[in-house]
């Protein structure tokens, strides 16, 4: 999320709850595409992580960029942390350990999404190149250790910091040393909305398979294809995870508000202050009973700002976000958002691609989902592994995005963003299969390397 919003206005019932999240509800013709990725910033001199003070730091970066977009600021306090296109465009977020991140645009089509991430990694580079800063285009740090990665001065990340050691033993490596890449895709009612929900958390495994990326950890394999996907396994289960309810029947926005009403508080925000509420839940702050703000009821950015705290596979806000998969380079950036487009965009893809999924059983995704991050496309499902199972989602994908029909000014449609994953199927070698190659070979057993063949261009 690009910033936490301060929206005042009071939420008196829990229906108002459901009719927010009811409110992203749109017709088909307004469907957008917004499509988000973190990357690494680096020094390509030393293959040293980036700080936030100094000269030639994070700080500098922003400051660089504003200057040549001409974006407004976000500010935490003193600190420059973001940008944000007033016009309507994107935003640009730092995550805790200093991750680089672009918010998108809403836009129309794979296209727009592609010619925005150009465009956006130009200004990066430009303007990195002037204060020694690289990108890398990894799904796990690879290098350094938590005590080198460093610390972003935002309120919230301060407090999600206390927080995590108390709810599993992974929580602060994904804060500090994962990036991902996701797609935030519209829905046209809440039916839609649900059958959208449970195809997309089903399948969540399978991207995570194809787009695995984070092979290496401290300077050495860490054994598995997706590590950022296996830390998530034990970050924090109260908010994460394949959200079993989901498949349950009477799903529905109200059903994801019950749970939301009980997954723990991080913060509550009030002006430039965030109050330190972990382990709090909503439904108290509903009740005028938290114990941080008695007898005050929330405002509307109190729950806006949690339900940007939930980290299931798939998260519900007023659209739904596609969170299964590492970052990487740029046709690997772009080719998440048109895996999804391609399923959920199109009715006819939509229901093919539910009728693979719509037998399995909760245990069945459970597995899926544990066993992936290590095994990646040779996970199997009912006799079937998820090479094979990707294999026939990209064909449906394929359909979808022709149908579409949505065309470049050169004639191209949208289905040439799913080549990288197509040739990842065709090989049954990932990106960190790739990886592995490389360090057993001409690496010579090194991963330094890495940084080079995975920096942006």
């Amino acid at each position: 999320m690009a910033r936490d919003i301060s929206d005042t206005t009071p939420i008196e019932s829990r229906d108002e709850l459901v009719t927010y999240l009811e409110g992203g509800s749109k017709p088909r013709d307004r469907f957008r595409i917004g499509t988000e990725h973190e990357k690494f910033p680096f020094r390509p001199t030393s293959n040293a992580p980036v700080p936030y003070e100094g000269g030639r730091g994070i700080e500098a970066l922003l400051k660089g960029m504003q200057e040549r977009l001409g974006w407004d600021p976000i500010y935490d306090r003193d600190k420059i942390i973001g940008l944000f296109d007033a016009k309507g465009g994107g935003a640009i977020s730092l995550e805790p350990g200093g991750q680089f991140e672009l918010s998108g645009a809403a836009v129309e089509n794979l296209h727009q999404t592609a010619k925005e991430l150009d465009e956006h990694l130009q200004c990066a580079l430009e303007v990195g190149d002037e204060l020694d800063i690289k990108f890398l285009a990894l799904g796990s740090s690879p290098l350094w250790t938590l005590d080198e990665t460093p610390v972003m001065p935002k309120g919230r990340y301060a407090i999600m910091t206390r927080y995590m050691p108390k709810v599993g033993t992974r929580g602060l490596d994904m804060m500090y040393r994962t990036s991902t890449v996701q797609v935030n895709l519209d829905f046209a009612s809440e039916s839609d909305m649900v059958k959208k929900l449970r195809t997309s958390l089903a399948l969540q495994p399978m991207a995570t398979a194809l787009f695995a990326n984070s092979p290496f950890t401290e300077g050495e394999p860490n054994g598995f294809q997706s590590k950022r996907s296996h830390i998530w396994l034990d970050t924090d289960n109260q908010r994460s995870g394949m959200i079993p309810f989901a498949f349950e029947s009477g799903m529905s926005f109200d059903r994801y508000v019950e749970w939301a009403l009980d997954v723990p508080m991080y913060f509550i925000k009030r002006g430039d202050d965030y109050i330190d509420v972990a382990g709090s839940s909503f439904r108290d702050l509903m009740a005028g009973e938290h114990p941080a703000l008695p007898g005050e009821k929330p405002f509307l950015s109190d729950w806006v700002n949690h339900l940007s705290t939930l980290f299931p596979e798939v998260r519900l806000k007023k659209y739904l976000e596609m969170r299964g998969a590492d970052a990487g380079p740029v046709p690997m950036l772009n080719a998440l958002p048109a895996l999804w487009v391609g399923l959920l965009y199109d009715d006819t893809a939509l229901d093919a691609a539910w009728d693979v999924v719509k037998g399995w059983t909760e245990e069945e995704r459970h597995i899926m989902r544990r066993d992936v991050p290590r095994d990646g496309l040779k996970t199997s499902i009912r006799r079937h592994s998820i090479r094979d199972i990707a294999g026939e989602i990209l064909n449906i994908a394929r359909y979808g995005l022709e149908r579409r029909a949505r065309r470049s000014v050169d004639g191209t449609d949208e289905t040439v963003f799913l080549e990288p994953l197509d040739n990842i199927v065709e090989t049954g070698k990932t990106q960190s299969d790739l990886l592995l190659e490389h360090y057993r070979g001409d690496w010579k057993n090194s991963v330094t390397p890495v940084f080079k063949a995975r920096a942006y261009r």
